[in-house]
């Protein structure tokens, strides 16, 4: 399976390229913001007692978070990196991205921006090098890290939990096809924004995020994971699926005919020019109900 090819900046889309598989991302970071980021122990003045990080966070909203969670002075987590000693694998090249696990953080007096990112990646480890995960990377011809990096899409796109896994199959379908992934959330990660309108002009930008001019999976995870997604990750059911959007809420149609997706993005840009009208559109425009939390486990400190 190709997961990874050099550079292809050369590659010329057909209008058949050009047509975005409509990503989720920006549904994902507003869901995310939705849940409360602290548990306050006490008055308002108290110190916070723990640190919720959701499925789909990018680094750098954790980083914020901790920086927040801790009062320390902005960028001081992401300053901490280098002497936080984490233990990533080595395919990260120190870039905890992917590895900073979603789940809700206790915080003591002794908590540090180190020791937070530790624990984070740590738990990590800890469920990504499970028997489940490691055997379904196995099994894909691809090792943990490009599972991770794959499930990170599959956070950002998927529109439900009961879309992750047809979302992962078509990545899988698509990098076996020698296709690219044409990925809107991975160009919205590449650029550090998040947004469903994704312009011509974006998918030929000169960046190893755009999976429309690069082949193979983007450098690193683009988006924190959890377990849902990793599961989607490892064990995608089968089908042929090519092609993927979500018309309106509810209704994300899976499809390996070029003509039939085309169609479904007719569709789709309809009933959002029709929403962008209407006084009070409920929802949103990708499936996921607006405002809804993202559910994150608890974790406690072991050793």
């Amino acid at each position: 399976m190709q997961m990874n090819t050099p550079p292809r900046s050369t590659i010329r889309l057909t209008r058949r390229g050009r047509v975005a598989l409509i990503a989720t991302g920006a549904v994902v970071a507003a869901t995310a913001v939705a849940v409360p980021l602290l548990t306050m122990g006490g008055g308002g003045d108290a110190s916070p007692s723990s640190l919720v990080i959701p499925e789909g966070w990018r680094s750098g909203q954790v980083y914020e978070a901790v920086d927040k969670a801790l009062r320390v002075p902005a960028g001081t987590t992401k300053k901490s990196l280098g002497k936080a000693n984490l233990k990533l694998p080595n395919d990260a090249e120190g870039n905890p991205e992917g590895y900073l696990f979603p789940a809700t953080y206790p915080i003591d007096k002794k908590a540090t921006p180190e020791s937070l990112l530790s624990f984070m990646v740590d738990t990590a480890n800890q469920r990504f090098n499970k028997a489940p995960v490691a055997a379904g990377a196995q099994r894909n011809a691809m090792n943990v890290y490009q599972a991770v990096t794959i499930a990170s899409i599959v956070q950002a796109e998927a529109a439900t939990k009961a879309d992750m896994g047809k979302v992962a199959r078509v990545i899988f379908n698509r990098l076996e096809r020698g296709m690219p992934l044409q990925m809107d959330s991975t160009i919205n990660y590449g650029l550090n924004r998040s947004t469903l309108n994704t312009t011509r002009n974006d998918t030929t930008l000169n960046n190893p995020y755009n999976s429309y001019q690069r082949m193979g999976l983007p450098p690193t995870p683009i988006a924190n994971p959890g377990e849902d997604a990793m599961r989607a990750a490892t064990n995608p059911p089968p089908g042929d699926w090519l092609y993927f959007v979500t018309v309106k809420p509810g209704d994300t149609r899976f499809t390996a005919s070029y003509e039939e997706h085309e169609r479904n993005v007719a569709e789709f840009n309809r009933n959002r020019s029709s929403a962008s009208h209407s006084a009070a559109p409920t929802g949103s425009p990708t499936g996921s109900p607006a405002g809804s939390p993202a559910v994150t486990p608890t974790v406690t400190p072991t050793g």
